[in-house]
C-alpha cells in the first residue's frame, strides 16, 4: 500500500519559507490549518464548508473563506433542504461596519511597522504537518486542522538582517473564550539575523508605539518579561532531562489558567520529582529580577539578557510598561531566550500579544542556526479592550458625492458625471435606478455624503449640474469642468 501523503496545514503567520527553508515560526499560540476530510470541521455534525484555499490563496480575503466547495452539490430533490449559511463556529463574517474597524486596526499595524523600518511580506499558507510539529512541539497536534496536500516550497536566500511584518488570517482548533476564536487575524513582526537583545527591545517598543497610537496607556496594559534560559537553569539544577524541556514549557504556560494542583500533577507526569516541582514553582513565582539573581546568581546568560533588556527599556522610554515575571515561558517549543507577553492590567482578558527569541530553530531541521526573534498580535483581544475602555473609533461610511439623474433618459449623463469625479480621485455613489428624491436624500444621509449632485434636463443642456452641500443646505449650479 502506498504511503499516505503527509498532512499539510495552514499556519497563523505567513511563512518566511520563500527565503529560508526551514522557515521561521509564528509567535502567538494560534495556527492556520484545516482538519482531515474524515473529521468534522469545527462541528459535531458534519456539514460541508467551502473553506479550502484557492490555488493562489489571498491573506485576509474571503470573510470566512466560503468561496469553493468540499463536496459536489446534492442530487435534485423535490424538497430543498435548508443549509446553515452562518460562518463555521468560531469564525466571523465582516459586514461593512466591522470591516471598517478591521481596516482601521490593520492600518495602524502597518503604520507602526513602517515607522520601525519593517517591510511587509506575505507567503503561502500551506505547511507540512511534520515540519510544523517539529517546530512547535508534539503538544500542538490536537489543535491542528489538516488535509492532504502535495505541494513543496522551495527556498532561496536573502541578505541579513531582515525586518519583516505580516498580517495574516489564522485558525486554531480549541475551546473558545472571550477574545479567543478559532479564526482571527494577526500582526506579526520578526527580526532575523540580530543576536543582541536590542532586537527584542525594538519589537516591544513597536507594540507600545501601536498602543499609544490607539489611545491605550501603561495603566491599561503591561508586558511580562522573562527568559527561557531561567527555566533551563532551574531544570538543570534538578537534573531534569533536556528532552523534557518542551513538555515542561507547555505545562508552565498554563499557570494561571488551570489549578496549581493540576500543574503539579502534569509536571510529575513529565518526569519531575516532587522536590523539583516545588523548587521550580518557587522560582516561577518570583516577580523581581533582583530576587532571581539571589537564587541563580548574577553570572548566567538569563540574568545578563534580562538586565540588558530592562536597561534598554529605560533608553527607549517604556520602563513603566514592562515587569519581570519568571512564570512567563510561552507555550511553543522553539523559544530559546527572552520571552514576553502583553497583558491587560485589570486581568479580565487573556494575553493580547506574545513573542520572544528563537535562535536555534533551524538546527532542529538540520540547517544552520540564525538568531531571530518576533511576536504575534491578534485582532480579537485588542478590540475587546478598546470596547471596554470606550476607545473604539467612530468609523462611519463616508462618500464625497452622491449623483442622481432626475430623468431616466439622463442616466448615462449621470454616469459620465460620476466617472469624471472618480477620475479626480473623489468617491461617488451613483444612483443606478430611478428613485424619488426623498429616497435619495435618505441614502445620502445614511452614507454620510458631502454633496448631492443632481443631473436635470435643463441644467444638462447648459453643460451644468445642480450641487447641494448637504451639511449646510447650500445649493447652486456649476459647470461640469468646474466640478
Amino acid at each position: 500500500m502506498p504511503a499516505k501523503p503527509p498532512c499539510s496545514l495552514l499556519i497563523l503567520q505567513p511563512r518566511f519559507s520563500c527565503y529560508f527553508k526551514p522557515y521561521f515560526p509564528t509567535h502567538f499560540s494560534s495556527f492556520r490549518h484545516f482538519p482531515p476530510r474524515t473529521v468534522p470541521l469545527l462541528s459535531a455534525n458534519p456539514r460541508p464548508h467551502s473553506s479550502l484555499p484557492s490555488a493562489e490563496p489571498q491573506v485576509g480575503g474571503g470573510g470566512g473563506g466560503r468561496t469553493g466547495a468540499l463536496t459536489p452539490p446534492p442530487p435534485f430533490a423535490d424538497e430543498v433542504q435548508k443549509i446553515d449559511v452562518n460562518p463555521p463556529k468560531g469564525t466571523r463574517d465582516f459586514p461593512p461596519e466591522d470591516m471598517r474597524l478591521r481596516s482601521w486596526l490593520f492600518h495602524n499595524f502597518r503604520e507602526v511597522s513602517r515607522l520601525f523600518g519593517f517591510e511587509e511580506v506575505d507567503f503561502p499558507v500551506l505547511e507540512s504537518e511534520a515540519l510544523f510539529i517539529r517546530k512547535a512541539g508534539e503538544e500542538i497536534r490536537d489543535q491542528l486542522y489538516c488535509f492532504e496536500d502535495r505541494g513543496i516550497a522551495k527556498g532561496k536566500s536573502a541578505p541579513l538582517p531582515l525586518k519583516w511584518f505580516a498580517i495574516g488570517q489564522c485558525w486554531r482548533y480549541e475551546r473558545m473564550t472571550r477574545g479567543r476564536r478559532r479564526e482571527h487575524y494577526q500582526w506579526n513582526m520578526d527580526i532575523i539575523g540580530v543576536p543582541e537583545v536590542t532586537a527584542e527591545a525594538e519589537l516591544i517598543s513597536s507594540i507600545i508605539t501601536f498602543f499609544k497610537t490607539i489611545g491605550v496607556t501603561a495603566s491599561d496594559v503591561g508586558f511580562k518579561v522573562s527568559s527561557r534560559k531561567v527555566l533551563q537553569e532551574v531544570l538543570r539544577s534538578y537534573s531534569v532531562p533536556e528532552d523534557s524541556f518542551g513538555r515542561v514549557c507547555v505545562i508552565i504556560d498554563k499557570i494561571g489558567k488551570i489549578p496549581v494542583e493540576d500543574i503539579k500533577k502534569d509536571l510529575k507526569l513529565a518526569g519531575m520529582s516532587e522536590v523539583a516541582v516545588e523548587g521550580l514553582l518557587q522560582v516561577l513565582s518570583i516577580k523581581s529580577l533582583q530576587k532571581l539573581e539571589e537564587i541563580l546568581g548574577d553570572s548566567g546568560e538569563a540574568i545578563s539578557d534580562l538586565r540588558q533588556l530592562f536597561t534598554l527599556a529605560e533608553k527607549f522610554g517604556y520602563s513603566e510598561w514592562i515587569q519581570f515575571d519568571a512564570s512567563v515561558v510561552r507555550g511553543l517549543a522553539y523559544y530559546t531566550g527572552i520571552v514576553f507577553e502583553g497583558f491587560v492590567r485589570e486581568g479580565k482578558l487573556r494575553a493580547i500579544c506574545g513573542g520572544g527569541r528563537y535562535d536555534k530553530l533551524l538546527s532542529t531541521f538540520g540547517g544552520d542556526d540564525l538568531p531571530a526573534c518576533g511576536f504575534g498580535f491578534g485582532d480579537a483581544v485588542i478590540v475587546e479592550l478598546l470596547k471596554e475602555k470606550g476607545l473604539l473609533p467612530k468609523l462611519d461610511h463616508q462618500v464625497e458625492n452622491i449623483v442622481c439623474a432626475l430623468d431616466s433618459d439622463l442616466q448615462g449623463a449621470a454616469a459620465a458625471v460620476a466617472t469624471k469625479l472618480r477620475e479626480k480621485g473623489q468617491s461617488v455613489d451613483l444612483v443606478l435606478e430611478g428613485k424619488p428624491l426623498k429616497w435619495v436624500f435618505k441614502r445620502a444621509a445614511r452614507i454620510n455624503a458631502q454633496r448631492l449632485i443632481l443631473v436635470g434636463l435643463a441644467e444638462w443642456q447648459k453643460g451644468m449640474v445642480s450641487v447641494k452641500i448637504l451639511s449646510s443646505g447650500e445649493q447652486y449650479e456649476v459647470k461640469l469642468v468646474e466640478l
